[in-house]
């Protein structure tokens, strides 16, 4: 939490306790025609009232805040604890009267007994009151500072991840597309030069579109249509991919490199490049919605098992967990040698 929000927290609750402590005061005095705000001012701080009011909440609260809850509270010593807060309720009593005393002499000289055993009660009170107060608030920073850090922890984990991820696929799929080039030149140069710079283009955008939080979808959809390309070299088949897209992308914005872990996935297990449409892309684009499914074949008697293991399906949800919290469904079905992947976000 920031020092300022800290600092605003203090001084609100300052400004609310000398409120209430002034209300009082008012309350008490009602029958005083002449109470006015002057005399008011000076009740709570040049008045035997405006001390005990205020000296036993400051030595409490602080108390409390600064060295009870990091010493005892924090690490659970109940009894230590307890046996503090008598000790500082004592000591705030033992500091307010004789305050007190040495500032207003005339006024306590009368004091009975039973008037110092009464405030000194009174005194312990507050000073216990608010000291709880100050375990409370340090306690609610202490629990925003620990959700803040592991909020942080988690997103940079997930960077870490990310960018562990990027650098096991990008070589693999490099080396891939390189060598089905180098085949290609032989036999069609120019069809060869073409693929090239396409390859040139997806380096391009894993290096320097990947990252901002968010991109435009029509920025991806170009990245997914050349890699797409570059994995039709691999076969002559004209049906091998079925890929479509209904709706406007122009106007829509979505992490980078989202999509593209399914459908590295599909081409990864297709074993059987001889097949119509062994592989099924489809994304529609609504308003407020944004469909992707993804459908690829596989031999079911290789004994494969057929998961996001390219890029961790566990690392997936929690992007989506992170990236779209509440916002997202993801539906994967893996049935009769068909792995179709529905995803939604809204």
């Amino acid at each position: 939490m920031k020092k300022s929000v800290v600092v605003f927290l203090h001084i609100g609750y300052w400004v609310m306790y000398l409120s209430l402590a002034a209300l009082l005061f008012l309350v008490m005095n009602m029958d005083k025609t002449h109470v006015n705000l002057h005399l008011l001012s000076r009740a709570l701080f040049f008045h035997p009232f405006g001390f005990t009011a205020i000296i036993p909440a400051l030595i409490g609260f602080y108390t409390f805040y600064f060295l009870l809850f990091d010493k005892f509270l924090q690490k659970k010593k109940m009894a230590k604890l307890f046996l503090s807060a008598i000790a500082v309720c004592a000591l705030s009593a033992a500091i307010t009267e004789i305050v007190i005393y040495f500032t207003f002499n005339a006024t306590v000289a009368n004091w009975g007994t039973n008037d110092v055993f009464g405030i000194a009660l009174l005194v312990a009170f507050i000073s216990i009151v608010n000291g709880t107060i100050g375990l409370i608030v340090k306690g609610f920073i202490n629990w925003f500072n620990d959700i803040k850090f592991k909020l942080e922890l988690t997103q940079k984990n997930y960077e870490m991840e990310l960018a562990l991820v990027k650098s096991q696929i990008n070589p693999h799929f490099l080396f891939n597309t390189i060598n089905n080039i180098d085949v290609l030149i032989s036999k069609d140069a120019t069809r060869a030069s073409a693929y090239l710079n396409k390859l040139s283009d997806i380096m391009r955008f894993m290096l320097y579109e990947t990252k901002p939080e968010k991109i435009n979808l029509s920025k991806e959809l170009t990245y997914i249509e050349k890699f797409i390309d570059l994995q039709k070299i691999r076969t002559t088949n004209e049906h091998y991919i079925n890929y479509s897209i209904k709706g406007d992308p122009a106007n829509c914005m979505i992490p980078p490199m989202l999509l593209i872990s399914f459908i590295e996935n599909a081409f990864k297990h297709v074993e059987n490049k001889k097949v119509k449409n062994a592989i099924n892309i489809h994304l529609e684009i609504e308003k407020e919605k944004l469909m992707f499914e993804c459908e690829n074949a596989y031999d079911q008697n290789t004994n494969i098992i057929v998961e996001q293991s390219g890029l961790g399906s566990d690392l997936i949800k929690k992007r989506l967990a992170l990236l779209y919290p509440g916002k997202h469904s993801l539906k994967i079905i893996n049935n009769n040698g068909m792995y179709k992947v529905a995803l939604s976000l809204y």
